[in-house]
């Protein structure tokens, strides 16, 4: 089974997971910058579940944002 896997297939699989979740985790930044108030202190201390599905919804956005541009 290891001889049908090509190793540069798995590497460059491997880099651009970590691109697209460097780039996803990036974007979530900016969001909490751009917001008024802290989102994650939104979501951990007063559990605004409005706003968990709202950032759900965007994380989705953005990481079919990245899938798109990386494949």
């Amino acid at each position: 089974m290891l001889e049908q896997i090509k190793l540069g297939a798995l590497i460059s699989s491997l880099v651009y997971s970590v691109v697209g979740v460097l780039i996803f985790w990036v974007c979530f930044l900016l969001i909490d910058k751009l917001t008024p108030y802290h989102l994650w202190k939104e979501l951990v201390d007063e559990h605004n579940i409005a706003l968990a599905i709202l950032l759900a919804g965007i994380a989705l956005g953005i990481c079919v944002i990245v899938a798109s541009a990386i494949h």
